[in-house]
């Protein structure tokens, strides 16, 4: 019984990690390209969305022993998995600052339009 349910979890580790090369390959292949990029977010956090609220909940925990197992695990195996949306804050601070000259040259022009 052991030995199958290592080999599941061997075929589930191995698709993973197809699941995270094909992942990693779409990303480097939008590199640069913030809309696709966008869109990659966007399919995945859809997809955490489809499981977490379909065949997830449907698998839940029906009795205190199987709840407590989930809950050793999730507190062994790295928390509940999350997908955070970056804050308003911190998509602005990378934005590109504009140049200081610029900003000084304008000023100069407004002022010297106004005497």
């Amino acid at each position: 019984m052991n030995d199958r349910k290592n080999i599941e979890l061997e075929k589930l580790s191995s698709k993973l990690q197809a699941i995270a090369t094909v992942v990693y390959d779409a990303t480097t292949a939008c590199e640069g390209d913030t809309v696709a990029l966008l869109a990659l977010l966007r399919q995945l956090e859809q997809l955490h969305r489809e499981i977490r609220d379909g065949v997830f909940q449907e698998s839940l925990p029906v009795n205190r022993r199987q709840l407590y197992s989930l809950l050793k695990d999730i507190e062994s195996e790295g928390g509940w998995p999350y997908i955070e949306r970056m804050r308003l804050q911190a998509f602005l601070a990378n934005l590109p600052q504009e140049a200081p000259e610029e900003n000084s040259h304008e000023v100069l022009e407004s002022d010297r339009s106004c005497s």
